[in-house]
Parts: C-alpha cells; structure tokens; sequence
C-alpha cells in the first residue's frame, strides 16, 4: 500500500464537511491531498488520458438538477412523504419516497393521440423562467473546484412515456405511428438544445446527465428498427450539441440494454450510467472501454464491514478503472464506511494509476 490510509476519528486528519447526495444529510471526510486540480482530473478520467484518481461524486462533484426551473419540489429525495406535483410541461407527478424518485400520476394522461401532439404539446417559453437567477444562486455554492453538473431531466422516450402516462401507451405510438412520434422528439430536441444554451449562460457546466431509459431488466423497451428511425436522429442532435459546448455527456438508462450499446457509441456518449444489477459493465469494459467510459457507483451490502467495503472498492476500479473512463460514487451510511469509502476509492485508484504509469515507462 503505497498510500497510507487517513485513520477514521484521528484529531490530526483535516477534515471537510460535504453535502451528500439525494438528501441524505452532510458527511465529514478526511482532506485528501491532490495533486493535479479535481476538474482537471475529471476531464482526463472521461477523455481517458491519464488520470491521477477515479472521481468521486460524493467529493469532486457540485450538481443540482435546477428543480425550481422544471417544477419539481424543492423537497429533497430524503423526503419520506409524497407529493403531489406538475413539470413545466403541465404533466402531473407523484413524489414515491419508497421509490426515492417521481413517476407519472396514476391515471394521468396528458397526451391521448401522438397525432394531435403540435395542438396539445406546449413546450416551455424558457423566457418565463429565471436561469440567470437561478445559475447565479446556483453557482453561489460552488467551492471554485469542483466538477459542475447538472442533471438536465428526461430524455427524448421519457418525455415521451411522460406525455402519454405510461411506457405501452408510448410505445404502441412508436409502433403505429412512427412519423409523428419522430417530429414529436425532433421538436423536443430543438427544445432541449435551448435549455442547455441557457443553463451554460450562467452555469459553466462539465457534466450534464441526460435521463432516457431504454430497457427494463430483461430487454428493451424497443426495436433496434424504432432506435434508428426515431430515437436515434433526435438525441444524436442533442448529445452533438452538449458535446460541441466543451462538456462531458452522460447517458443514464436504466434497464437491461447491451443490444443498444452499439448505438450509444455512435452517438458518442462519454460516460454510460447503467445498472449493474442487469448488465455486465466489466464485460462491456473490456469490449468498448476504449470508446467509452464508466459511471459505476458501490453499494456496502447492509452489515457490510470496512475490510468488505475496501474489497467491493478495489475491485470496481480494478473492474472498470483501467486506462481511465471510470467515475463512481461510495453510497454508505454509516460515518466509518463514508470516510473509509472516500478515503479507499482516492488512495487505490492513485495506486492503480501510479502503476499503469510506470508500465508504460517499460
């Protein structure tokens, strides 16, 4: 170990105060020494040049999703009530703690025909909201170092799922009628591209996650024939935009999606959120880990001990880490396991980098 671990609870380790994510509270960990800038490693980790450690959201990371802009409660995801809401596009939600997140309002159906979508879809004038005011409140708590995200919301098939309530009803207007639903996202797209314009006014963003799932834990959602005609062509649009802008695009989709890879690499996709649980994202390191990266994030088994932790860490970044485009998140919530987990996942991908370093010096 070349790199002496900072002891939990010793009065002579600096320590910070961080903001964890989801609304789980504040979390003080250990200062770790580092040695190049934290947004300079970020971008070397998803250009997959030569980073120094594997950024850490829980302490590289300042984001937000800017949900006074979209309609979304202010109500962290701590929120152990539900509640009711409505997004700038008029469609209604339910807040389900015991899901941590919002889903359409049971029985809502905002759109009925995706034939009359240009007489029912209004998108938002984005003149009726205050980015600059909410960038510069924004950007006031941004400590000068951190990576800059921001989570910009669903995604060409989730607004669409939104707009009509549910995935079947969605789904079955892609199938009947693939013409209208593609004008439907391409206009969605051109709408999109303007929030990001406005976000970066204010807000100088590195990583911006976009939301769009395609998949449930068995397959997806839809046909590669569906992907190409109609998905494809609108978010290529989007992600060719974030990208020119200088910022590193994220992809979250949920669900078991391998065979739609392929397609995400074309549309150049930096960094890939996916679930673990459903895809093999070692093996898919290995196959196209030199086109894209990684955002893996390790969950301590309940009872978890240190020592199990440490190992679940060492093997992710060993799993995922190689060569760089890996970025992860440590989710504990005992204090011992947080320090340990921001301390492990810092000091063993510098080894693991140190390393790499030195082979290629032969």
């Amino acid at each position: 170990m070349k790199y002496p671990r900072p002891a939990y609870g010793d009065p002579s380790v600096p320590t910070v105060s961080h903001t964890a994510l989801f609304g789980m509270g504040t979390r003080t960990l250990p200062v770790l020494e580092k040695p190049i800038s934290i947004r300079e490693n970020f971008r070397r980790a998803w250009m997959r040049q030569d980073p120094v450690w594997v950024p850490n959201s829980m302490t590289d990371t300042y984001g937000s999703i800017l949900p006074m802009l979209n309609g979304m409660p202010e109500a962290d995801f701590g929120s152990r009530e539900r509640q009711d809401w409505t997004d700038w596009f008029g469609v209604e939600w339910t807040y389900v703690p015991e899901a941590g997140g919002s889903m359409a309002k049971v029985g809502s159906h905002f759109l009925e025909d995706v034939l009359d979508w240009e007489k029912v879809v209004k998108f938002p004038r984005l003149s009726d909201y205050d980015f600059a005011g909410e960038g510069g409140k924004f950007m006031k708590g941004w400590d000068g170092e951190q990576i800059i995200q921001c989570d910009v919301g669903l995604g060409c098939t989730e607004r669409l799922v939104s707009l009509f309530g549910g995935y079947s009803e969605a789904m079955v207007a892609m199938a009947m009628e693939p013409e209208a639903t593609r004008d439907l996202l391409e206009a969605f797209a051109d709408w999109e591209i303007t929030v990001v314009d406005e976000l970066l006014k204010t807000v100088p963003l590195d990583l911006v996650t976009y939301h769009d799932d395609w998949g449930t834990e068995r397959d997806t959602f839809f046909s590669e024939k569906m992907m190409e005609e109609i998905v494809f062509p609108p978010t290529k649009r989007i992600f060719d935009h974030i990208r020119s802008r200088g910022v590193c695009l994220e992809l979250h989709s949920c669900g078991h999606i391998e065979r739609f890879i392929p397609y995400m690499l074309d549309l150049k996709v930096d960094l890939l959120q996916i679930q673990a649980r459903c895809n093999d994202i070692a093996a898919y390191k290995r196959k196209w880990g030199d086109r894209v990266g990684f955002d893996v994030s390790v969950f301590p088994a309940p009872g978890a001990t240190k020592e199990q932790l440490i190992a679940d860490i060492r093997k992710a970044v060993d799993d995922y880490g190689a060569g760089g485009g890996f970025y992860s998140s440590v989710f504990a919530e005992d204090p011992e396991l947080v320090w340990t987990g921001a301390s492990e996942l810092f000091y063993y991908s510098r080894e693991r980098y140190d390393a790499e370093r030195e082979a290629k010096k032969g």
